[in-house]
Order: C-alpha cells, then sequence, then structure tokens
C-alpha cells in the first residue's frame, strides 16, 4: 500500500518532521517526509495497511506543539524507496 499525506497547520518549527520519521519507522513504513515552501508537510509512505492506518491516524494530531488543520491522504503510484528506509528530506 502507498499513500501520500499533505499536513496542514503549525507542523513546522514543531518537530512534526521528525517525530513522523519516529513514527513511520517504528510501524516498518518507508517513504520520506519533507516540509514544504508554503508551511504544509508532505509525506509518501509505503507498507501494510495497518501500519499505514495508524500512522495516518497519528498525522492527525502529531507531536506535542503541533495544531494539525488537516491531513489530506491519497492513493499514489511513487516507487518506495530502493533501500526501504525512511527519509526527512529537503524542503521543496
Amino acid at each position: 500500500m502507498i499513500k501520500r499525506l499533505m499536513i496542514e497547520g503549525r507542523v513546522q518549527g514543531v518537530g512534526y518532521r521528525a517525530s513522523f520519521a519516529d513514527k513511520a519507522i517504528a510501524l516498518g513504513l518507508s517513504g520520506w517526509v519533507r516540509n514544504r515552501r508554503d508551511g504544509s508537510v508532505e509525506a509518501c509512505i509505503h507498507g501494510d495497511a495497518p501500519a499505514i492506518e495508524s500512522i495516518i491516524t497519528w498525522s492527525r494530531h502529531g507531536p506535542p506543539g503541533a495544531g494539525v488543520r488537516n491531513v489530506t491522504v491519497e492513493d499514489t503510484e511513487e516507487p518506495a524507496p530502493s533501500d526501504g528506509k525512511f527519509k526527512i528530506l529537503p524542503t521543496q
């Protein structure tokens, strides 16, 4: 299963990306997370359905200090990372 998430609200400068990556790794997911110049956070996650549902649920609240306003979840065809890891990518 592959999903792309767009997370909006107070999600930059609060440790959202690092917390998201830690959660994804703990759930055995691969993919990436990054800040976007518009102030949102974007993620692409690959893994089994229960793990993806778990991180989607987590993403709606995020770490302490975050103020998530909206999470958009879409199916995507993006290939899984060749190394099977989860990464924090540079802002785009």
